[in-house]
């Protein structure tokens, strides 16, 4: 595509009521977009035509188109999207809870769900062991293209607007590296003419930009923050994010405990376990005594191994033995089951793969 548009996704409700006459057709379009999922201003049916004439002409209301879709036996679905400009993005449907049923069939509770969305094409950020850092960076993505892929995701399952669902920005790239389109979106999605999803379904997952988390800190917007932590010491977390030579463990340490956290809450610490390199006892010792004194909670993941990668996935017992060590001294800690291991479950993986076969076709 040559031209871009901006869209109608990258506008909060009040922006949208500054630009559009009478106040109330700004409300009526928020229906159509976000109860209605519509993707062309045809189907806003009580829109008056030279309104939507007007709109189409300066705003697309869908700013990208799903090109890949890869489903997993657990219910788990990846999206690759083509953007305005041509370029691709992925965003993951996660199913976390099943449906469950009385012994008469009736249902008692829905299926819960949650949303991985991308907030950049590609990442500064570098780290060695992920396949989107192979790419470099591009661009940023702008707060309707955030939207978007949650709106489009929403439709595509059939997901009613009022419908509980969780965001993790955890997608492609280093959220807090986009910060005024990220924390926009976020506002953008708590809106309650929309989609009404609050703060506290939607976490922020960082790669530890210390100033950035301090920033988004004092705009106090609700939101939870999951530090991607991965080592206990800066020798191998400088190895496995080179970005920890600016932003180093203890400067990411005191920056938590300064954001401001719902009291019934917990900080959450990803770590991606890796075979021979942070899977041993010494590093949960290590983790258990760097994350005294804060509220945390420790996700333990497998590592996923990609085509041309060094790390390895550790085993199972290694980290079962990590788990209920930190348990053991008083850390929360889960084990997080790799969802879709059967399709392109890397992040970066299923654009890689994308590209690697249209240059095959040529």
């Amino acid at each position: 595509m040559n031209t871009t548009k901006p869209s109608l996704y990258d506008f909060r409700q009040k922006e949208l009521t500054a630009l559009v006459k009478p106040s109330f057709r700004a409300k009526q379009i928020y229906g159509w977009l976000y109860h209605q999922y519509a993707e062309n201003f045809d189907e806003m049916k009580n829109i008056p035509k030279a309104m939507k004439e007007e709109l189409a002409q300066k705003y697309c209301i869908n700013p990208m188109k799903i090109v890949k879709k890869e489903e997993s036996s657990d219910g788990t679905i990846k999206y690759l999207f083509e953007l305005q400009d041509g370029k691709t993005v992925e965003t993951v449907w996660l199913k976390m809870k099943d449906e469950k049923y009385d012994e008469d069939g009736a249902l008692i509770q829905e299926a819960r769900y949650t949303i991985c969305v991308s907030t950049q094409v590609g990442c500064k950020v570098g780290c060695a062991f992920c396949l989107t850092a192979k790419g470099g960076f591009t661009r940023d993505l702008t707060a309707g293209e955030i939207v978007a892929q949650v709106v489009n995701l929403k439709r595509d399952n059939n997901h009613k607007h009022n419908r509980k669902i969780n965001i993790v920005y955890m997608g492609m790239g280093e959220p807090l590296d986009n910060l005024e389109n990220l924390t926009k979106a976020i506002e953008i999605f708590k809106e309650e003419e929309g989609l009404a999803i609050s703060a506290k379904r939607q976490t922020v997952s960082t790669s530890g930009l210390s100033n950035k988390i301090d920033q988004l800190g004092k705009m106090d917007l609700g939101v939870h923050i999951a530090i991607s932590l991965h080592a206990v010491d800066d020798a191998l977390r400088s190895e496995l994010i080179p970005m920890n030579k600016a932003h180093n463990i203890n400067s990411i340490i005191e920056a938590v405990k300064r954001f401001p956290i719902d009291t019934r809450k917990r900080v959450m610490f990803e770590y991606l376990v890796i075979k021979n390199k942070n899977d041993d006892l010494g590093s949960a010792k290590k983790l258990v005594k760097l994350l005294s004194g804060i509220k945390a909670k420790v996700n333990l993941i497998f590592f996923n191994p990609y085509p041309g990668t060094p790390y390895e996935r550790p085993s199972r017992e290694d980290m079962v033995n990590f788990q209920e060590y930190l348990i053991n001294h008083g850390l929360l800690s889960t084990i997080r089951d790799s969802k879709g291991i059967d399709i392109s479950a890397a992040c970066g993986q299923l654009k890689e793969k994308n590209q690697d076969e249209i240059k095959g076709n040529f």
